[in-house]
């Protein structure tokens, strides 16, 4: 009888861990579920919250997995159709695996397969995209988003012309973070950006990119009214009715010999235009004005025009001598010009990069422009 009773409890204990385990799976099957539904409704927002900004996305297949613990969706063949651009482009990549844990679905870690290319709607690629790692993050719902970052290790980005390829851009490391640190995505936001680049160069844009540049750049977006889905120059148009500004809080640059560091505020004029004033220091400024090819600048400034015409008319060829001097003693005078300090226990001088109408000049030396932003 004892013995009965003993077996009887113990069946009743392995059917009971057997129930348990039972509705411990169910349950869990039913929240993962939910979660993965969740997770896709998430997808689809935002999805739809940049359709609404003229950029469409697209899967060539979907499937969703990662059951018990993720939620994975793996949109394979994806692809972009930027309407917002005239004419509209067209990206193409191998697919995306979009990944989110459980606990979380309303954070999406994306990775990216490539290559990935970019054309004008209906022709061929003229811009091919590799990397080695390439992940985005996105934290928030598509009516409150609150965070997105980019990772990319040993990014190449070639321009294509005829089936050759030249480099525009190579990489060692890439990040680009951004976030909504004051208001809300509904009310005044304050997005703080941040970008590091690590030992990275653009041969095909400038010959003084193709030496390679670190850099760790932090600035603020203020005035923007919400941030609703828009192309990103309708926002700047806003910014500039607004009377917003861009603060970069804090720069560093390295490239060869040069370090530089500053920080000051921009603004956009009714061109969609930079305007302001960034106060920098140079260590090395030698090295940077020489790979700018600084000297031409200056000989070929309005300026020195002016002033090279008024002394030629009073006795021929001085105006050349004068522009040779204006640049062959530039360094000189720049060092002149800024004051004298030290960045990093080397000699420096800081003088102010400014901003006129898109123009940028370091201290009175014109150095490049910056395209406009609407």
């Amino acid at each position: 009888m004892a013995t009965d009773r003993i077996g009887r409890r113990r069946n009743w204990r392995y059917l009971t861990l057997l129930i348990l385990f039972a509705v411990l799976f169910g349950g869990w099957s039913w929240l993962w579920h939910y979660a993965s539904g969740k997770a896709e409704a998430t997808l689809e927002g935002w999805r739809a919250r940049e359709a609404k900004s003229g950029r469409d996305f697209t899967c060539g297949t979907q499937t969703i997995g990662g059951y018990p613990f993720r939620i994975e969706v793996n949109c394979n063949r994806a692809s972009a159709l930027l309407r917002s651009n005239q004419p509209p482009v067209e990206i193409k990549s191998s697919g995306i695996l979009i990944a989110a844990q459980i606990y979380q679905p309303t954070l999406l870690i994306s990775e990216f397969h490539g290559p990935l290319t970019i054309a004008d709607l209906g022709q061929a690629p003229n811009i091919v995209v590799n990397w080695k790692l390439a992940r985005s993050s996105v934290r928030g719902t598509p009516a409150a988003p609150e965070r997105v970052s980019l990772v990319f290790d040993r990014p190449v980005v070639d321009r294509v012309s005829n089936g050759n390829p030249q480099h525009l851009l190579v990489a060692k490391h890439i990040e680009i973070h951004g976030r909504i640190v004051e208001g809300s995505a509904a009310n005044k936001p304050v997005i703080q950006i941040a970008l590091q680049l690590a030992q990275t160069s653009a041969p095909g844009l400038h010959p003084a990119a193709e030496t390679p540049v670190d850099a760790d750049i932090t600035g603020v977006l203020r005035g923007l009214n919400d941030f609703a889905p828009k192309p990103w120059p309708v926002r700047f148009r806003e910014l500039q009715a607004a009377g917003g500004q861009i603060d970069i809080t804090q720069a560093r640059l390295q490239q060869g010999e040069t370090i530089a560091v500053g920080s000051g505020s921009l603004s956009l004029n009714p061109s969609g235009r930079l305007e302001g004033q960034l106060r920098v220091t140079v260590a090395g400024i030698e090295s940077f004005l020489n790979s700018i090819d600084a000297q031409r600048m200056v000989q070929a400034s309005p300026t020195v025009d002016k002033l090279s015409g008024a002394l030629d008319r009073l006795l021929p060829g001085l105006g050349n001598v004068a522009r040779q001097q204006a640049g062959a003693n530039i360094a000189t005078g720049i060092n002149l010009l800024g004051e004298q300090t030290t960045l990093e226990g080397k000699r420096a001088v800081a003088l102010p990069l400014r901003f006129d109408d898109g123009r940028i000049f370091l201290g009175p030396i014109p150095i490049g422009n910056a395209p406009a932003l609407f």
